[in-house]
């Protein structure tokens, strides 16, 4: 197996270097591939950031690309449950990090947005952290805490 990085990945999906992303292709479809987590969440990124991509079409490609015959992902679980949280409002990064944490007792956060959104996901529980003394100090359940 070929761990790749999130450059193989963007030229597969955006084809932008005709050159790049033939290499890409015969790697991607030739060869068993892993994605680490972490280029799943760059992927979005420089889909969403560098080539504007709107939401909901960074959400389809990543879901093509991560349902390749040949394309194993690390934490695969995690990221398909960030993207189903993606596609009802939550940022990606976001979402990842609810859905890598589920096995903490909560996530802790100064992001109310993060927070409210996240109160609608079946997660781990997002506490706002407000108070600057003690570790759980301050910290209340999403809105209503």
């Amino acid at each position: 197996m070929l761990a790749i990085d999130t450059n193989i990945v963007i030229r597969f999906l955006t084809r932008d270097d005709e050159t790049l992303a033939q290499r890409a292709l015969k790697i991607v479809s030739d060869t068993d591939v892993f994605a680490p987590v972490t280029v799943i969440l760059e992927a979005e990124w420089v889909l969403r950031d560098a080539y504007d991509l709107p939401r909901d079409e960074v959400i389809r490609q990543l879901r093509r690309f991560c349902g390749l015959e040949r394309v194993t992902v690390g934490a695969a679980d995690a990221v398909g449950r960030a993207l189903d949280d993606a596609e009802r409002g939550l940022g990606f990064a976001d979402a990842l990090h609810l859905a890598m944490s589920e096995d903490c007792e909560a996530f802790a956060t100064f992001d109310r947005r993060l927070a409210k959104k996240a109160a609608t996901t079946e997660r781990v529980p997002v506490r706002l952290a407000l108070a600057s003394t003690g570790a759980a100090a301050g910290l209340r359940g999403g809105e209503n805490g």
